[in-house]
């Protein structure tokens, strides 16, 4: 590696420590307590001192150095480990002049160090472990990225901090090393993933897992990533969605699905769109898409429940609540409202085409019927919806796997959810018939280019599954990501990935 001028120093450091025989990366560590373990343990042992002399509270701790304040014969210091910070109390008395030596010259903000001694409380009242033996366990040869300076007590203490977005999604682990609201974002996911799997798993939902690798993508209007098997010499997609694996499950005599996984979609990268994401799928049998609306509901104010404490969440300035039945809106009459074009009035592509021109609205000359209504949605309805929304009832065209509404054949029973002005979920009540479902497979191949997005390709297994016979139910999509995002208060999927996808450097 080339080091830079900090960086030399640190190395420098490295190797004067080695030569003292000081190992600066040890092979073991014996911390006896978290940082909130000791805490607790201090707390309680002064609610049992009655006013009677404390016991003594002895642990060894272990974590990153944080800030470092020496004030001649005594230092002050803070690490930090998964549960919290503890103050570090120094004192040439305790650890000798050596020691305070050893420390101030060759330790820095960034190291993992392990400290020993007894927790007490100082006189400003903070949980305290005043040390008596400390070692290094990690040397970090780079300084945490940038510092900021705060005057405490008259004292300069020295505060890693990071803000640039682009360095933040670049070099996550040095985020979240000096970012602890980007660690709670991190925890928050997780959490909403536990209650999800609660939720479904208390309502006899199995769990389970399909291909990622798929000799055939669907499920979804999405172009794929395509690989190669050398062995099979097979061309294989990274999956753009569960849906027709999961269904295949309801075939074969599981009634109630889910997967929790990741999706592929090469397509563009937004604030709300990553190549790689998170999504929810399930499938219950004997459900319809109204039964699926309010299993939405009931779920997502689950997780508001389980994680939030609320049903009440801030989202880019808007005070969402997810406390009572969502909005339903008729996606005709929506379009009517908006944009003042009635779809069931322009049957074809050409004439809604005309039809929104006139409207002094550009599209791309010869799009498919169900192409425009979804880009009319997208630009003019969608922004809209900051309260928890269902559109409902969407045309055929762009609904491949959707069931027909009763003597409607134009119309599917379809909804997607919206909130904070973006799609959350996407649901069908799900087409069944095979005959059918190949006619749709067939109308698709013809409507769209073969390279367009929206076309879906035939899969001759998953008629063959249905051939057998399906129940009739309902399915359910919805992005992991943009719920985190919801909950939150992130404006962009960025921040609640761990790892985005950024753009090469030598593109920018």
């Amino acid at each position: 590696m080339e080091l830079s001028d900090l960086e030399k120093v640190r190395f420098e450091k490295i190797n004067a420590l080695r030569a003292m025989g000081v190992e600066p990366y040890p092979t073991r560590a014996n911390p006896t307590h978290s940082a909130a373990d000791a805490v607790r343990a201090f707390e309680a042992a002064e609610a049992s001192a009655n006013g009677e002399s404390l016991p003594v509270v002895a642990v060894t701790l272990a974590g990153r150095l944080r800030s470092m304040r020496a004030m001649g014969k005594i230092t002050f210091a803070h690490i930090e480990d998964g549960s919290g910070r503890v103050q570090l109390f120094m004192r040439v008395n305790d650890i000798g002049e050596d020691g305070m030596k050893l420390f101030a010259d060759y330790f820095d903000l960034g190291d993992f160090i392990e400290a020993a001694g007894e927790m007490f409380r100082t006189r400003t009242g903070e949980i305290t472990l005043k040390v008596t033996a400390f070692s290094m366990l990690a040397k970090a040869l780079s300084p945490l990225p940038a510092a900021k300076d705060e005057v405490v007590d008259g004292q300069v203490v020295r505060h890693a901090t990071l803000t640039d977005p682009e360095v933040r999604y670049r070099q996550r682990y040095a985020d979240l090393a000096v970012n602890p609201e980007v660690r709670q974002i991190f925890r928050t996911r997780a959490a909403v993933v536990r209650a999800i799997r609660e939720f479904l798993d208390d309502r006899d939902f199995l769990e389970v897992e399909t291909p990622i690798l798929q000799p055939i993508y669907g499920g979804a209007a999405a172009k794929p990533f395509v690989t190669h098997h050398n062995q099979l010499k097979q061309d294989l997609y990274l999956r753009i969605s569960f849906e027709l694996y999961l269904k295949r499950l309801l075939v074969g005599g599981y009634e109630r699905v889910y997967e929790i996984g990741r999706d592929f979609r090469n397509e563009g990268v937004s604030f709300k769109h990553n190549p790689e994401f998170t999504q929810l799928e399930f499938y219950c049998a004997y459900a319809d898409y109204q039964k699926v609306m309010k299993l939405t509901e009931e779920m997502i104010g689950h997780v508001c429940d389980k994680v939030l404490g609320t049903r009440q969440v801030e989202f880019n300035g808007h005070t969402i609540d997810f406390s009572g039945p969502w909005k339903r809106l008729d996606l005709r009459q929506a379009l009517i409202d908006t944009v003042g074009i009635d779809i069931d009035q322009h049957l074809t592509g050409e004439s809604l085409e005309a039809a929104i021109r006139a409207k002094g609205i550009q599209v791309k000359p010869g799009s498919p019927r169900g192409k425009l209504i979804d880009g009319l949605l997208g630009d003019y309805i969608e922004p809209t919806l900051i309260q928890p929304t269902f559109l409902y009832d969407y045309p055929r065209d762009i609904s491949p796997l959707a069931k027909n509404r009763p003597n409607d054949p134009g119309t599917v029973e379809r909804f997607e959810g919206f909130v904070g002005g973006m799609e959350l979920c996407n649901a069908f009540t799900e087409l069944n018939d095979p005959l059918e479902q190949e006619a749709r497979f067939k109308e698709m191949g013809r409507a769209y280019e073969a390279d367009d997005e929206e076309r879906h390709p035939m899969d001759e297994d998953y008629l063959q599954a249905m051939s057998y016979g399906m129940p009739p139910n309902g399915g359910f999509g919805m992005g992991i990501d943009r719920l985190v995002m919801l909950l939150t208060d992130r404006r962009t999927i960025r921040e609640v990935l761990l790892f985005p996808h950024l753009r090469g450097r030598e593109e920018e």
